[in-house]
């Protein structure tokens, strides 16, 4: 079978080593698993190459065949990483792994390739069957000249570091909670995406570190640098922590299914392994007519089949109860009483008895069931489902579903903190699967880690089941935009702006909101913020006024910010024990410094560091405030401790000279900022991103307004619609006192942002001098000089 795009022989490269693929032959599943699930995701038929002949020259010892080398002309080449996988002088590694990336290097599109969504991946996909040891990981990146990003397949408990399997006994003790099932649908997606890539836009450009916003007044992005799967970039911090809140408030981030909360805590029901144990009672006859007798035990078996499918319930079999029953001498079910259930129930050692009745008036039935807690006797739920009496299956089908829905959730959701579980309640009635709630709760857990990519792919999952489920299209914007995505976060907006008129009055807002922080100024975010207070003041100390303190901070009003963030701070600690998000601090902590409140900021940063030791950002925050108060001693103690950090994620030379550029603009030191603004620049001179920081430092600072312009221009030369470059270089010509050209411009740079990027103040301030400027110059055109 050829491959989809002419002149490759196949569509996936699957490489392996012979060894990782005995017993229980994990590979070999592991394809069938993968050819199934791309079936299901292409229209096309997909090309595999996959070997499971030894004598095709993939043993070890085996002559290479000379047909390998065609064979390798593939779109996406899968290697299955293990353990010994990472061996130079192994046959895979050597005649395929190598030998893939020299070929794709250099054939008409090169290793990497730029998504449909603008991002950018490499041609290489690993599936990680086992943690690897980092002179392993720095082999493969040695050999693919980026970060090893894959889909881990890997299940790992105390003591154990193995394959994920299709079926595992105790999915609870997974610390990595990944699902076989769901890794095989990402590998699939993510095979697809490379596709696309390369089907649609060949040879497009893969830049460096990505272009910084205007350092000198935007917040916590100016200097905070992040370091994710060990790649190297800048990303837009204040995003992260403004999205970690919203994605907690907007619509469907709070997804909660409706009964999961209040006095009932359904954590408890979930046994060590992670699933709920339930047991299934027999259904009373309550219609007078021995008739349905049968159905008694027919529903008890239906429902325990149905719901024995499950991966997060352990069902306790129909033999097993019946047995227990007929010990118990209840041959006749009207006997069988509630407390009499849970007695059963506690010696199958199950958390939750399901106990249920069947009524008929007429032709219409009715099915009721009870969903007990078996420790305390209390019922925590019920349900009531109607039908015709002579079709009683599709009732019992729609009975298991909102059974399992409910429970099914209340595991997935047995992680999100207790904030997300107490702010709302019933968001989502209107989702059509709870498929699309289970991927959407997945996103959110991803989310929550900051693992944004993960996020986005659960999401987008989310909507394809479902594409007017708001929750999933709400949250999928603001993780576009954390990972500087914004042109599709903002696309994304106006997909979820469409589904306003499906939205509550209450989520009408959070979307007007939404739509306001990515196409709107602040002063819009607030005006929502306030309308959300009105309506539900029994959150307007913590996140509204989190969010408000936010938005004043972007226009920096930071007097009004700080009385918002300290009324949040204030509030949220008398809620909780301590608070979820280190953004609480973070954010107050900038606003003091701002203000020059430096004894404020080292105090609070004391405070935080008791709650979050382990932030990354902590260290740099106190460099900050200890040049701001001049206890350079500790300052430089606390940037040897960043350049450490920094060096144990394999970060580059320029991205560390980088960070500690930003951190000494942010606390004025202007000489060593420019230093290492320089010398980030001479360890990778052709990046965009650096050339623009320097330029910008130059420019606004007055240090050198020509050399900046020189660095900008160089910039716009490669890319002519660079908004921070058109930006900075109408910024050095309004400097100039070039007003018209400055406008120009800056007028240019704002349209472009405005549409492809969020708002930014200091452009807004800019345009709206460069405007002053050229209407004076009209006036009076001996201003213009």
């Amino acid at each position: 079978m050829a491959s989809l795009i002419p002149g490759f022989e196949y569509d996936i490269f699957i490489s392996y080593r012979q060894k990782d693929n005995k017993g229980d032959r994990w590979v070999s599943e592991f394809v069938e698993a993968l050819k199934t699930e791309l079936a299901s995701t292409f229209k096309e038929e997909i090309s595999i190459y996959f070997d499971v002949n030894p004598h095709d020259g993939l043993l070890e010892t085996h002559d290479v065949d000379a047909s390998l080398s065609e064979k390798l002309k593939c779109l996406v080449f899968i290697p299955v990483l293990s353990r010994t996988y990472c061996d130079p002088n192994s046959f895979a590694w050597k005649n395929e792994f190598e030998e893939f990336v020299k070929e794709a290097s250099h054939d008409q599109f090169g290793l990497k390739v730029k998504l449909p969504e603008e991002n950018i991946a490499n041609r290489v996909l690993p599936v990680c069957i086992h943690d690897l040891q980092s002179e392993d990981i720095r082999l493969c990146e040695s050999i693919l000249g980026d970060t090893l990003k894959g889909v881990d397949f890997i299940y790992k408990s105390t003591g154990i570091n193995r394959p994920l399997r299709p079926k595992e006994e105790k999915p609870g003790e997974n610390l990595n909670q990944t699902i076989y099932r769901d890794q095989i649908n990402k590998t699939a997606l993510a095979v697809k995406e490379i596709i696309l890539g390369l089907k649609g836009e060949p040879d497009m450009p893969v830049e460096g570190i990505q272009e910084r916003p205007v350092r000198k007044q935007e917040d916590k992005e100016k200097w905070r640098l992040k370091l994710a799967n060990r790649s190297v970039k800048l990303t837009n911090p204040k995003l992260l922590i403004v999205t970690g809140i919203l994605a907690i408030l907007i619509i469907g981030a709070l997804f909660i299914w409706p009964g999961l909360i209040g006095r009932h805590n359904l954590k408890n029901l979930i046994a060590k392994d992670g699933r709920i144990p339930i047991a299934i009672m027999p259904f009373l006859n309550m219609t007078n007519d021995t008739l349905w007798d049968v159905w008694q035990d027919g529903i008890q078996s239906i429902l325990i089949t149905k719901l024995s499918n499950s991966e997060d319930l352990k069902v306790r079999q129909w033999e097993t109860i019946t047995n227990m029953l007929k010990s118990k001498g209840l041959t006749d079910y009207a006997s069988l009483t509630p407390s009499v259930a849970s007695s059963i129930s506690k010696k199958l050692e199950t958390n939750v008895n399901i106990t249920g009745s069947i009524k008929q008036s007429g032709n219409t039935m009715r099915l009721n069931a009870q969903l007990i807690n078996t420790k305390t006797g209390e019922a925590f739920k019920s349900f009531q489902i109607e039908g015709t009496a002579d079709r009683i299956l599709p009732v019992i089908d729609s009975l298991s579903l909102k059974i399992q829905e409910f429970l099914i959730i209340s595991v997935m959701k047995k992680e999100l903190p207790v904030e997300i579980r107490r702010i709302r309640n019933g968001i989502g009635m209107g989702v059509s699967s709870h498929e699309a709630v289970r991927y959407y709760i997945y996103g959110l857990k991803a989310f929550q880690k900051e693992d944004m990519s993960t996020a986005r792919e659960w999401y987008l999952k989310a909507i394809s089941v479902d594409s007017n489920y708001v929750d999933a299209l709400s949250d999928l914007c603001y993780t576009y935009s954390n990972q500087g995505m914004n042109k599709q976060a903002k696309k994304n907006c106006l997909r979820l702006y469409k589904k306003r008129d499906m939205a509550s009055m209450i989520d009408k807002i959070w979307i007007d909101m939404a739509y306001a922080y990515f196409f709107e100024t602040p002063n819009e975010t607030i005006k929502h913020l306030t309308k959300l207070q009105e309506m539900d003041d029994m959150y307007m100390s913590t996140d509204y006024c989190y969010l408000k303190g936010f938005a004043y901070s972007r226009m920096e009003q930071y007097d009004k910010a700080i009385t918002e963030f300290e009324k949040s701070l204030e509030a949220t600690l008398k809620l909780n024990s301590k608070p979820i998000w280190p953004g609480y601090y973070e954010q107050l902590a900038i606003t003091y410094y701002k203000t020059g409140q430096y004894k404020k900021a080292k105090k609070l940063l004391k405070e935080y560091e008791k709650y979050f030791p382990d932030d990354e950002d902590l260290t740099t925050f106190k460099a900050i405030v200890s040049l701001c108060l001049g206890d350079t001693v500790a300052a430089n103690d606390y940037i040897k401790k960043y350049i450490s950090r920094c060096k144990e994620n394999s970060a580059s030379e320029a991205v560390i000279a980088n960070g500690i550029a930003d951190i000494y603009l942010e606390s004025g030191f202007l000489d060593k900022a420019e230093e290492y603004d320089r010398k980030a620049l001479s360890s990778e001179p052709d990046n965009p991103g650096l050339m623009n920081n320097l330029a910008y430092l130059l420019i606004d600072n007055d240090r050198n307004i020509n050399e900046g312009l020189e660095l900008a221009e160089k910039v716009l030369k490669k890319y002519p619609d660079a908004i921070n470059a058109s930006h900075i270089k109408g910024w050095a010509l309004f400097k100039q006192g070039k007003y018209k050209e400055a406008l120009d411009l800056l007028q240019k740079s704002w349209d472009l942002r405005m549409k492809n990027d969020v708002y930014s103040h200091s452009a807004f301030l800019h345009l709206e001098a460069a405007k002053k400027a050229v209407a004076s110059t009209e006036i009076d055109p001996a201003n213009n000089y």
